[in-house]
């Protein structure tokens, strides 16, 4: 029986099979699958098509999940769906995991060879060269030539047990091929990385179900890698690649590129552009030609990696306590502020708001790693005349938010002019224009909206509820346990304990902190329904004219209109707020929870009427926000910039522009102290 050459899909009918005809037909099944995974993931060369191997598949489950006796734990079936683990086990590395000695200059590299020659007394040395992968640097073990276990680098003496993870991985092969001087046991070291394509695919989703992107594909592999449920694995694009042997049993190998032969024969993915030299000047060709092709290949690399490939010398030069003398990796330098706009994707905010974000190719912009920016909206994207595959600059505006500043340059080729979906990217649902900007009109029905609004209404100046993270949020939503905010306060301990990351006490905590915002000031309240245009001043000047929120849900336009600091813009969208019979429904859902809301004081404090406060830098005892409430509170206002009409400039830890404004304007500075002293502590 062959599943390899030509595999026949049409099979006896599993209840007319006897048991010795099953498990023939199971190991069979499971030899052909794992070939055809060698041809598609190792060697780039399938010899059948999806639809056949997936027949194959589907047929090798129906006979396990028929004949559970002859169930193994190396069968292709079982990389995916294994009950999630309970935490990551740690585990002795075979053989230490060693770092490797870096370099940025030319002059380092040729030191490096002098090096080499001088303590082997060779004129001439055969190095094998190999790029630096930016990747997650792991361990596996076969034994008898069937996966046995696989561990993260940790510190190079004790890994973490993702061998769960590892299995999902199809590039890693559950049992080891051609059994020719094949060891009983084996432990390779490799490289899991994403690919770029997939990576960039990945963020894309995220995006536009309003989930935060991966800063890079290597920051994402290292945190996917470690989750306890592989099934969150499954799916993503991950890779492989092996390149070193750490301990092996009975294995006579004399040089690097014979071992690098060796494991792939054994059907161990290794990399093409692997490359054997002889000189310095090799070694710097081969470093410039990598550093001008990386962006021609489908994933990450920051270098390149030169091994002396006789282990006889590697022997002769030996080790440092934490790297080998006889490698070093000769790394590119960084990429700064031009980079390559791989995609544009459009996110889908809290109020519905549809934004363009680029996604770019990861690159240093003042010391931050950048990979994302937003565009604004569709007018600002042609403005720019950008399109996926330019060449743009990047900028920190403010030194805080990354922004595309221009196009360099892009293909010559005509590109079709970026537009606005006309559908939401997260529900489906129509899209509607008002001015410059895009909205979904599904409202708190779309999944990417209630994500944004409960975090928004979690967060700490809002209803402040302790403990409860955006993913937490996300998965709420994801599992249909929570439709929208008032679903929040019918959460149990027992729903939490459901969620990864929670136990029996955490789950408690979770509870108890939504339960203990039952009780909660109108204005915060009013600011966590997440009103467009309503943030935390215009909540409060609305709680104080209003008082209630049954008077707040009655008023229409015009009353709205005659609060001082209210425009027709705000008033349009409180009114539309309020009329909508679905926030109305949630509304009266969150008072039979409970829900008790503060009124403000009729009287209203004035000892800092009249005055302005702006504020730079971090206080210790509050937030932006909450100083500026206590301002509000007492009757003074609070500004965004300074000028002569400023009273005062409160200063905290690591002020910016501000406090030179501050000088210049002659106003008065305080620190935390004195405006503790002026609100009256």
């Amino acid at each position: 029986m062959n599943f390899k050459k030509n595999p026949k899909t049409k099979f006896k009918s599993i209840d007319k099979l006897s048991k010795k005809e099953a498990k023939e037909q199971i190991e069979a099944l499971r030899r052909g699958i794992e070939y055809h995974n060698y041809l598609y993931y190792v060697k780039n060369q399938p010899e059948i098509s999806d639809s056949a191997y997936d027949r194959l598949f589907h047929r090798l489950y129906q006979l396990e999940d028929k004949f559970p006796e002859f169930d193994s734990s190396n069968s292709p079936t079982r990389r995916i769906g294994a009950k999630p683990v309970s935490e990551l086990k740690k585990r002795k590395h075979a053989s230490s995991m060693l770092s490797l000695n870096a370099a940025l200059k030319e002059k380092e590299v040729k030191d490096f060879c002098d090096f080499v020659s001088r303590n082997t007394k060779s004129k001439e040395i055969v190095y094998m060269l190999e790029p630096k992968f930016d990747g997650l640097s792991v361990e596996i073990v076969y034994e008898k030539g069937k996966f046995k276990y696989g561990l993260t680098r940790g510190d190079g003496v004790t890994g973490e047990d993702i061998s769960h993870n590892l299995k999902t991985i199809k590039s890693v092969p559950l049992r080891l091929r051609d059994k020719k001087d094949l060891s009983a046991y084996l432990s390779v070291r490799g490289e899991v990385f994403m690919s770029k394509k997939g990576f960039q695919k990945m963020n894309k989703v995220r995006i536009e179900n309003n989930e935060s992107p991966f800063a890079n594909p290597r920051n994402a592999a290292a945190g996917l890698m470690r989750q306890l449920d592989s099934k969150k694995v499954a799916d993503k694009p991950f890779r492989i690649f092996f390149y070193e042997i750490l301990k092996i049993k009975d294995g006579r190998i004399s040089a690097h590129q014979e071992m690098l032969e060796k494991i792939y024969r054994w059907g161990l993915r290794t990399n093409p552009e692997n490359k054997k030299c002889s000189s310095f000047d090799k070694i710097k060709e081969y470093h410039n030609n990598m550093e001008k092709n990386r962006d021609n290949l489908d994933y990450d690399i920051d270098g390149i990696v030169i091994k002396v490939n006789n282990y006889a010398k590697r022997k002769q030069l030996g080790m440092r306590e934490r790297s080998p003398r006889w490698a070093l990796a000769w790394k590119f330098p960084p990429r700064k502020e031009v980079t390559k706009l791989n995609d544009i994707v459009v996110q889908v905010g809290r109020t519905g708001m549809l934004t363009p974000v680029a996604l770019l190719e990861p690159v240093e912009v003042g010391g931050v790693t950048i990979s994302r920016a937003t565009l604004h909206n569709e007018e600002e994207v042609n403005k720019k005349g950008l399109s996926k595959g330019d060449t743009v600059k990047i900028i920190r505006a403010g030194d805080v938010i990354p922004e595309v500043a221009e196009k360099l340059g892009g293909s010559k080729e005509k590109k079709k002019k970026f537009s606005m979906p006309e559908n939401c990217p997260s529900c489906g649902k129509a899209v509607y224009k008002e001015g410059a900007y895009y909205f979904c009109s599904n409202g708190l029905k779309c999944p990417a909206q209630l994500k944004g609004h409960l975090i928004h209404y979690a967060s700490r100046e809002a209803m402040n509820i302790e403990g409860l993270g955006d993913q937490t949020l996300k998965e709420l939503v994801n599992r249909g346990m929570v439709r929208d905010v008032a679903d929040l306060y019918k959460l149990k301990a027992e729903d939490f304990k459901k969620l990864e990351g929670f136990a029996e006490k955490s789950a408690k905590q979770a509870e108890e902190a939504i339960q203990k915002t039952k009780k909660v000031k109108l204005d915060r309240f009013l600011y966590a329904l997440g009103i467009r245009h309503v943030g935390l001043h215009i909540a409060r000047v609305l709680t104080r004219e209003f008082r209630d929120l049954d008077s707040l849900r009655d008023a229409n336009t015009e009353d709205f209109e005659k609060v001082n600091e209210i425009g027709p813009e705000i008033a349009k969208s409180l009114k539309k707020f309020f009329k909508q019979r679905d926030n109305r429904r949630v509304l009266d859902k969150l008072k039979k929870s409970g829900l008790q809301l503060k009124k403000m004081s009729e009287k209203k404090s004035t000892k800092l009427s009249g005055k302005t406060f702006v504020f730079t830098g971090e206080l210790d005892d509050f937030t932006r926000n909450e100083a500026k409430e206590a301002v509000e509170t007492l009757g003074g206002k609070a500004s965004s910039s300074v000028s002569s009409n400023t009273d005062y400039v409160v200063v905290g830890e690591n002020p910016g522009s501000k406090l030179n404004a501050a000088k210049k304007h002659k106003v008065k500075i305080l620190d935390e102290r004195g405006f503790k002293k002026i609100i009256g502590g």
